[in-house]
């Protein structure tokens, strides 16, 4: 299931980078010659931010899986649930203070990567690249989480198609799209669309998942019931 994960992830990144290529040599600034490297130059760095604050979320996710395994092996459902939604609170936190450093000082993480002598162009088209691609970070951190937390549960089919949806379904299938109407601000459009988009399938399934648990509750506690009102009775 991983590797179906990884690859899926690859061929988004893949159709990322060409769209960039061929939408960015149509854009009547970086079509010259002297600017065509700046979007995929500023979007290797945007991704490279990118991949920092995920691996975060992925860490903190991962650290669930032992404790959610076991819970899911005792049948303790109840605290597989306050495990996610307290896990979920960190991961939007994250996000959130992700988003606020993206949308408010892109600049200072351009000049991180060595953008100080860089042309204007490159600093806008930089700008505006943190601010569209990454604006949904927050629901990135979710899904992600998500992800890992149904693969913790034991649902890896359900973990891998969210990817694959994410990933080849949105991220590719937006990113061929997009482009079509917007041009190159159609490859940038097409992450935060693919996040809310597998965002909101992310939590129809987490709702299925719990209400399923809610029923194994209940009929937990009916059986217990029932084995407590025999047991009175024989004594």
């Amino acid at each position: 299931m991983q590797f179906f994960s990884q690859i899926s992830l690859v061929a988004a990144m893949a159709a990322i980078n060409n769209m960039i290529k061929k939408y960015g040599a149509l854009d009547s600034v970086f079509s010259l010659m002297q600017y065509s490297q700046i979007p995929m130059a500023v979007i290797g760095i945007v991704m490279k931010v990118f991949q920092i604050v995920i691996s975060v979320v992925v860490g903190m996710a991962a650290g669930c899986i032992p404790i959610v395994g076991f819970n899911m092996g005792a049948e303790n459902f109840i605290r597989v649930k306050t495990l996610f939604k307290k896990l979920l609170t960190v991961e939007v936190a994250v996000g959130v203070i992700s988003l606020i450093i993206v949308e408010f000082f892109p600049k200072y993480l351009l000049e991180i990567f060595g953008a100080s002598g860089e042309s204007t162009y490159y600093t806008s088209f930089g700008i505006k690249s943190f601010r569209v691609y990454l604006c949904m970070i927050v629901f990135a951190c979710i899904n992600k989480a998500t992800f890992i937390f149904l693969q913790a549960m034991g649902k890896a089919i359900q973990s891998t198609v969210l990817s694959m949806l994410r990933e080849i379904v949105f991220g590719v299938g937006l990113a061929v799209i997009l482009p079509m109407f917007f041009g190159l601000n159609g490859v940038l459009y097409s992450m935060p669309a693919s996040d809310i988009l597998t965002c909101i399938i992310s939590f129809v399934l987490i709702i299925l998942t719990f209400k399923s648990f809610d029923k194994k509750e209940k009929f937990k506690l009916s059986v217990t019931g029932s084995s407590l009102v025999t047991l009175g009775k024989r004594k």
